[in-house]
């Protein structure tokens, strides 16, 4: 039985490690999402930090800052989820599709 659970542990370590890798080389992926035929893009980093923002100048008419405003909103959101997507299938590529152990959360 002891055998089993040092082994047990043993694989548990090598997982850990391996998502810690998986979440450094995640940070450094972007990823962009654009809406309203390209009005507004957004670009994420894999660890959920906006790191860029682009506004087409045509897409600025006072008139419709509510619109630009939910573009913004919804640009960001289609790239975090672009980027929670990456994530889910490389986190099942080191875990089997087995859940995480408690206590072994990831940020984001």
């Amino acid at each position: 039985m002891m055998r089993n659970m040092a082994g047990m542990m043993k694989k548990v370590q090598e997982m850990q490690g391996r998502i810690e890798s998986m979440q450094a080389d995640l940070a450094t992926m972007e990823f962009t999402a654009m809406v309203g035929g390209g009005a507004v893009s957004a670009t994420v980093s894999g660890d959920g930090k906006l790191v860029r923002l682009k506004l087409d100048p045509a897409a600025l008419a006072p008139d419709d800052v509510d619109m630009l405003e939910d573009m913004i909103c919804l640009a960001t959101n289609n790239a975090l989820d672009e980027a929670a997507g990456e994530k889910a299938r490389l986190l099942k590529d080191i875990t089997g599709g087995l859940p995480l152990p408690p206590g072994m959360n990831l940020p984001f």
